[in-house]
């Protein structure tokens, strides 16, 4: 059957009166009147009011385009340069094949020679440029290649006024990879960000794959239980260790003084090429869009417009799937399907690389293909043995350049189900989910994206025994995307092509879950089962679970969400206002502490002696007790005292375990997934040995146990240390905040970035408040490099200037004509 093809037809949506600054007549450029009809000014023009927040207007998406350039290189011209370093696959040329590198969701998850030659090969099989000769929505809309075209222009003009030898920013000043770009460079960009959710987990398996050594006939298969496991494990652990995000968007039952409310709050990496950067984008009487988006990308991929707010979080979809083949034993390169041996292709790809004399040599490597996709020998860091089978990729968004037209549609989008319109047009959406809501009144989930066309029907007739381990989740730990390893010995296992999808292989958009209420929806990282409680949704097995535990991150926002709007939380009335959206997401409540402090501090209290036996040591526990019971509040704000202890006790206990499988009186229950699991069994050993390992390691840190959380939760910025509140999604905390090393120290790694929440009445702008949690820009020497950080430590935001009389009355007005 012929493929569907659509037509974006991506929406003009902002009707909205836009009065031009009258400030702007004194930069010489034209204005004539306040109509929305009315043309931009001649140049692009780039006003910034508080933090350095710029708001770019243009008559035009190619000047639109240059604003934002210029803007993105002034603040992040190293961070943007080492993107691009990267997506060109010349990391080992100029900064050596050890160093670390950054393709993926995580930080620095491969070396850079692996990256490298991953994305040489992409390189070397024009997937992009293949792409871009494609028409929309397959390639890029008019407006996202003319938006392109400008940004090229935009970063250009900065580096060219600056000079490589003149950047303030110590990380690339004066260095030779800071170079003048392309618009392919921004595609490649753009595709990486795309294909991410990949990446990680398979980079280093595909350029590295090569057949066993010694013969097949001597190397038993693994055992798909054991195999299946430790994948699991190892896909749990990286999730826990990566981006996520909550959203909660509520409708005209759950707000007060308003039609609607959207809270954004996605977790994303504090240093490197993910960071977020916040821009308003304008073209009179055509876009008016106000947010963040992935720094490079000029498009708001989180924010609000005149009348819809919008956030995306990580969906629980694998993006990606396998196809297990089987090898010929004597020759492992080639494989068999319907019953005739096929050659696998191969390809040699060569990168440069700097020796260690400072010489330029070249490194090559043999890459090996099927017809499903390249051949991986690792997932996430698990062995798949190239033995008497192989494991092909199929990754559903290594032809996906689509995810610019739905953003550049979003961005124009009136009312939710316009949003719904893009989302099943574009099906670009990379492995997110989309929270909205808008001046209509109306709150929308939905999970509609890039997926893997593997329907439940495809599933049970093709899957691998090891392939139903994985997708089923037959083994324990929650929260990973049902991953799919397909019998590769039949072709009709591929993924089929659907004629309502929008690229070959894709699951019809109109099977994938979608939900609009008047009361609320949200999403924290789980399946789309539990948008809203009152209403759960079925989908396809290849978009999560259903019926299974909850994290207790959704758990906290189920509840925060129904107490507000039901006025049960202890603050004033009922019905989300912007003041208790604030103060309810950062009062970094913790969910695990409602559950299980009390029954911890009785365990305490209780233990023989005051003494616990740990690897030999009897460790002395009878000071944490009054300090545990003394934090009543529960929270992880910078003054709370014994939230460390229970952070560092609830770790060791879950010790890499879904809170499921923790010792509960009360276990899950599909019926009340909101509240159970529940009453923690203190009885249990594991429960006491946890306990005193906490205790015991804080003392052997030397931290107290009773220390307030700004004493040991800090993130440097020249030399200073901001303390932060916040604490780790395993704690049932909103507001996630985690640790790792940065530069041989502990710092923050990842955790809330662009946080916004937008409120909208029935006439008047919208009314947003944000605050870029790391600040606009990684450099040391500017002036925006802390402000907001330190914003976010204090715990207060940034009312937002969208109206351009909002924008003249900044008293830190600053206007850049780009003439």
């Amino acid at each position: 059957m012929a493929r569907r093809r659509h037509r974006t037809g991506l929406p003009m949506a902002v009707t909205a009166a836009v009065a031009v600054m009258s400030t702007l007549a004194a930069t010489g450029a034209t204005v004539t009147g306040a109509s929305a009809a009315e043309p931009g000014p001649d140049k692009p023009t780039i006003r910034y009011t508080e933090y350095g927040i710029p708001h770019i207007i243009a008559s035009d998406w190619e000047g639109l385009g240059t604003g934002y350039g210029y803007a993105a290189a002034k603040d992040n011209i190293c961070t943007l340069a080492d993107t691009y370093l990267m997506v060109n696959a010349q990391r080992s040329r100029h900064l050596g094949p050890e160093g670390k590198a950054s393709p993926g969701q995580l930080q620095n998850t491969t070396t850079n020679l692996n990256s490298d030659l991953y994305f040489q090969r992409i390189k070397d099989d024009r997937v992009v440029e293949r792409l871009l000769d494609q028409p929309a929505p397959d390639g890029p809309e008019p407006e996202v290649e003319e938006a392109v075209r400008g940004y090229v222009q935009g970063y250009n003009r900065y580096l060219a006024e600056t000079g490589a030898g003149n950047i303030s920013d110590p990380a690339c000043r004066g260095a030779a990879w800071v170079r003048p770009i392309t618009e392919l460079d921004v595609y490649r960009h753009a595709h990486a960000e795309i294909i991410m959710g990949s990446a990680d987990a398979l980079l280093d398996g595909q350029v590295n794959a090569a057949p066993a050594v010694a013969p097949a006939v001597a190397q038993p298969k693994p055992a798909p239980r054991r195999t299946a496991g430790k994948i699991r494990e190892a896909m749990a652990a990286s999730r826990e260790d990566s981006m996520g995000s909550n959203a909660l968007a509520v409708g005209s039952k759950g707000v007060s003084g308003g039609t609607s409310m959207l809270l954004a709050n996605p977790h994303f990496p504090w240093q490197g090429k993910n960071r977020m950067w916040q821009s308003q984008l304008t073209i009179p009487g055509k876009v008016n869009v106000s947010g963040a988006s992935l720094l490079g990308l000029p498009a708001v991929n989180i924010g609000h417009n005149d009348d819809v707010a919008w956030s995306h979080t990580v969906a629980t979809v694998a993006p990606f799937g396998l196809f297990d083949v089987q090898v010929d034993p004597l020759n492992p390169t080639k494989y068999l399907v319907d019953g005739v041996w096929e050659q696998m292709t191969s390809q040699q790809v060569g990168v440069d690389v700097r020796n260690a004399d400072g010489s330029i040599g070249t490194v090559t490597r043999k890459l090996w293909s099927t017809r499903y996709g390249p051949i991986t020998t690792s997932m996430q860091g698990v062995a798949l043995p190239w033995v008497v089978s192989a494991h092909a990729v199929r990754d559903v968004n290594m032809h996906n350049l689509r995810a610019l037209n739905t953003w550049f549609g979003l961005d124009q989008a009136k009312d939710v189900h316009e949003v719904v319109g893009i989302l099943e047009t574009t099906q670009g959406v990379p492995f997110f989910n989309t929270i909205a809501s808008d001046r209509k009144g109306d709150a929308l989930y939905a999970d509609i994206q890039a997926t893997p066309n593997v329907t439940d029907e495809h599933a049970r007739s093709c899957l691998t025994e090891t392939g139903k381990l994985l997708f089923n989740q037959a083994l324990p730990l929650s929260n990973v995307p049902p991953i799919s390893i397909l019998d590769g010995k039949r072709s009709a296992c591929d993924w089929p092509d659907d004629p309502d999808a929008a690229a070959p292989g894709l699951l019809d958009p109109h099977e994938q879950p979608r939900l609009i209420r008047s009361d609320f929806v949200g999403n924290a990282n789980d399946s789309p089962w539990l948008a809203n409680p009152e209403q759960p949704l079925t989908f396809p097995r290849v978009m999560g679970d259903a019926s299974a535990p909850r994290s207790l991150r959704t758990q906290e926002l189920i509840l925060t969400a129904r107490n507000r709007i039901n006025g049960t939380d202890g603050l004033p009335g009922k019905g989300f206002t912007p003041d208790t959206m604030g103060q309810l997401l950062f009062a970094d409540n913790s969910r695990a502490a409602d559950l299980a402090l009390d029954a911890t501090v009785t365990m305490c209290r209780n233990v023989a002696f005051g003494l616990i036996l740990v690897d030999g040591t009897l460790v002395d526990v009878r000071e944490a007790c009054p300090i545990l019971a003394a934090w009543k509040s529960h929270d992880y704000t910078s003054d709370s005292r014994g939230s460390w202890l229970f952070a560092n006790y609830w770790s060791l206990l879950l010790n890499g375990q879904g809170v499921e499988k923790l010792p509960w009186r009360v276990p899950f229950d599909p019926k009340d997934p909101v509240h159970t699991p529940n009453s923690l069994d203190t009885g249990s050993s594991a429960v006491r040995d946890a306990f005193g390992r906490a205790v015991l390691a804080l003392r052997r840190a030397g931290t107290a146990l009773d220390a307030p959380l700004s004493d040991v939760q800090k993130v440097t910025r020249a030399g200073e240390r901001i303390p932060i509140h916040g604490s780790i999604g395993q704690l049932g905390v909103l507001n996630v905040i985690s640790r790792g090393q940065v530069d041989g120290e502990m710092d923050i790694v990842f955790g809330s970035s662009f946080i916004q929440q937008v409120r909208f009445t029935a006439e008047g702008p919208p009314q947003a408040l944000s605050v870029l949690a790391y600040s606009q820009s990684a450099n040391p020497n500017s002036p925006h490099f802390t402000d907001q950080t330190k914003l976010f430590s204090a715990g207060r935001w940034v009312t937002n200037r969208f109206t351009e009389e909002q924008i003249a009355a900044s008293p830190e007005l600053q206007i850049k004509v780009l003439d």
